[in-house]
């Protein structure tokens, strides 16, 4: 798949990140994986990030790493592009991006570089090393201490035929605004917030019409329900699905650190499809509170 290819799939529908199997000894499972992904791709996802955030990708090494995006690869080829995350300083991320690859992925999101903050001229040599180091397509994440500019990112679209988009995990609306009116539809732009099924409507409007979706992990049939309500202008559905299931679950979600990734496991385990714990530094949601999320979560139905 060329990066325009890719650019053209990443354009349109929901857009997801499958979560990392792991055993009890926190070892990666690629048949329990492989089998994640057998039972999400019929609900039409239109492109997979594999080892994204919620993949654990900060937790992965770069052997395993390669492991997950090839088990990925084989499981979804010819059925849903795979793009694999990639992230942290410059060698290292060129490294995963190299392995991604290697390894049959049709893209690259590049997450945010390790810790230390960074200039506009750092930042630029960054996204520009690791796009010059492979030749399918990449999308730059913006997100914690990777924060490009408009003029930034009209440098890199010059220099880097293959960097066709942008996803933004900032929530900084005149950053957004003042990237798509430089860009315009040289990058697919793509919503990034953490369930972001909460921003999509004010995404909508700023430009940015397509998001990856959380909760796609264990309650797939609500996500797709929500993404085709969005799309067709069917603010009922999307209000009631706000209501019942969104908030209440942000609610639960808010109350620690890293939750973002953890409830997503809770929400897997609890509709009987386990990806196993987290790894630390983060932490599985409290038993009360899984208690709370499998009540949220029936509610909505069979999925």
């Amino acid at each position: 798949m060329s990066p325009q290819e890719l650019k053209s799939a990443l354009s349109s529908g929901l857009l997801s990140f499958p979560l990392t199997d792991f055993d009890a000894q926190l070892q990666f499972n690629p048949r329990g994986y492989t089998e994640r992904l057998e039972w999400l791709m019929p609900y039409g996802a239109t492109v997979l990030f594999a080892a994204g955030g919620t993949g654990e990708f900060f937790s992965l090494e770069p052997t395993e790493y390669a492991q997950v995006i090839k088990t990925a690869a084989d499981a979804c080829r010819g059925r849903v592009p795979i793009v694999g995350g990639a992230g942290g300083g410059t060698t290292l991320a060129i490294r995963y991006a190299q392995e991604a690859e290697r390894n049959g992925a049709q893209g690259v999101l590049l997450l945010p570089h390790y810790l230390t903050e960074a200039s506009q001229e750092g930042l630029l040599a960054h996204v520009e090393a690791v796009c010059k180091s492979v030749k399918i397509g990449v999308i730059v994440y913006n997100r914690g201490a990777c924060k490009l500019n408009a003029d930034s990112l009209a440098k890199l679209a010059e220099r880097c035929p293959n960097l066709i988009g942008f996803k933004d995990g900032l929530g900084d609306i005149e950053r957004i605004v003042s990237i798509r009116q430089k860009l315009g539809d040289r990058f697919v732009y793509v919503g990034g917030m953490p369930t972001h099924e909460v921003y999509a409507h004010a995404y909508q409007a700023l430009g940015v019409p397509v998001y990856s979706s959380a909760v796609f992990n264990f309650v797939p049939r609500t996500a797709i329900e929500f993404y085709n309500a969005y799309a067709s202008g069917d603010t009922a559905t999307t209000g009631r699905l706000l209501d019942e299931f969104f908030l209440p679950y942000l609610e639960i979600r808010n109350r620690g650190e890293g939750y973002a990734v953890s409830i997503v496991k809770a929400g897997a385990t609890i509709v009987g499809k386990t990806a196993g714990p987290v790894r630390p530094p983060i932490s599985d949601l409290k038993p009360a509170e899984v208690e709370q999320l499998a009540a949220l979560i029936h509610k909505l139905g069979p999925q």
